[in-house]
């Protein structure tokens, strides 16, 4: 063998006119480390073989391994056994610890001693499942609400990833915004109004996105998101590649707050969120009459996929059916927020 080599992309080639492959693509050697590991992958062939043709499968209870090198494919069977609410619900513990309880027969959260030693937010988390009551710090929500500047603005960004960059100024993988969501109160009891963009596919979506996105938010108020840092690494990335609306996008991302805070620091925290503040869990925590239940496109991934797959799809039906659908996936994200907001209010007054 002369050589053994992988051709992956390089995720910092930054595409300029038409594609340069020469650049796109890294080509590596492997070979001095495929060559040592020539005889364990011969074992290891014939250690599978005699598995396979067993009658029954092996005796091999769930542990670490399930998730190395990678989440085991049979992950979800193994676990049939285990009950809801139990100590893997434990959110942010390491693994170690959680499997040190299972092994010492701990599995559900009602049988963790009182006394066994938790971080803060796990001790909360299991407090909190016992008493099966929420927590609600009045003061620091109250302080938080009272933070908040009229016009408010509730803003919610989709984007999605091509491995190969389908435009100018762009690298692999880069997550590119093409839809946005925001609804408009006016003052605190007004009715809110909503206005909505999503790029036509093949063309490039962020000129149009921010210069959209900078017109329905322009003057005055707050811009309340749901996790600061996303938003605002996309905006940056946008005043980096479009320096045009570098010092507009200076100025917004001023006035950008993040709604997330009362659940990251736990001002609110409910038995049926799991130790998560995602918002996929405080909404229906929160607001049960609304859900993403019913939504045929109902989380972030799934609406990058649909959206990359218009940049090939022919069928006109089927452009404006997966249109309709990230339409109500993103207005559902700026809805609830405009409604977790609400019923924070509710709870301080």
């Amino acid at each position: 063998m002369k050589n053994f080599s992988i051709i992956y992309i390089n995720n910092q080639y930054v595409r300029k006119g038409d594609l340069n492959l020469q650049k796109l693509f890294t080509t590596e050697s492997v070979l001095r480390f495929i060559l040592p590991l020539q005889k364990s992958v011969k074992e290891n062939v014939n250690r599978f073989k005699k598995v396979l043709l067993k009658k029954q499968m092996p005796d091999i209870d769930i542990g670490e391994h399930c998730y190395n090198p990678y989440t085991c494919g049979f992950f979800n069977y193994c676990r049939k056994f285990i009950p809801e609410n139990s100590i893997f619900d434990f959110s942010g513990m390491h693994l170690v610890k959680k499997y040190e309880l299972y092994r010492g027969g701990i599995i559900n959260l009602k049988d963790v001693p009182e006394d066994y030693p938790l971080n803060k937010n796990n001790r909360l988390q299991l407090d909190v499942y016992k008493k099966n009551k929420p927590i609600i710090d009045k003061k620091a929500i109250k302080a938080f609400i009272s933070d908040l500047k009229y016009p408010l603005y509730f803003m919610d960004f989709e984007t999605f990833q091509p491995a190969v960059p389908l435009f100018n100024s762009s690298k692999p993988y880069q997550q590119i915004p093409f839809q946005h969501s925001v609804f408009l109160k006016k003052e605190k009891n007004s009715e809110p109004s909503h206005f909505e963009f999503l790029a036509e596919p093949c063309e490039d979506p962020r000129k149009n996105f921010i210069e959209n996105l900078l017109k329905v938010t322009k003057g005055k108020g707050d811009v309340l998101v749901y996790n600061r840092a996303f938003e605002v690494t996309r905006l940056k990335e946008i005043a980096k590649d479009f320096p045009k609306y570098a010092d507009e996008i200076e100025k917004f991302i001023l006035r950008i707050k993040d709604l997330m805070i009362p659940f990251q620091k736990k001002y609110y925290y409910a038995p049926e969120m799991k130790g998560s503040y995602s918002i996929k869990v405080v909404l229906p925590s929160l607001v049960s009459e609304l859900s993403y239940d019913e939504l045929e496109i109902n989380e972030g991934g799934l609406a990058s996929i649909a959206y990359e797959s218009l940049q090939t799809e022919t069928d006109l039906m089927v452009i404006a059916e997966i249109k309709k659908q990230l339409l109500e996936y993103c207005k559902l994200d700026t809805l609830g927020m405009v409604r977790i907001l609400e019923k924070l209010d509710e709870l301080v007054e």
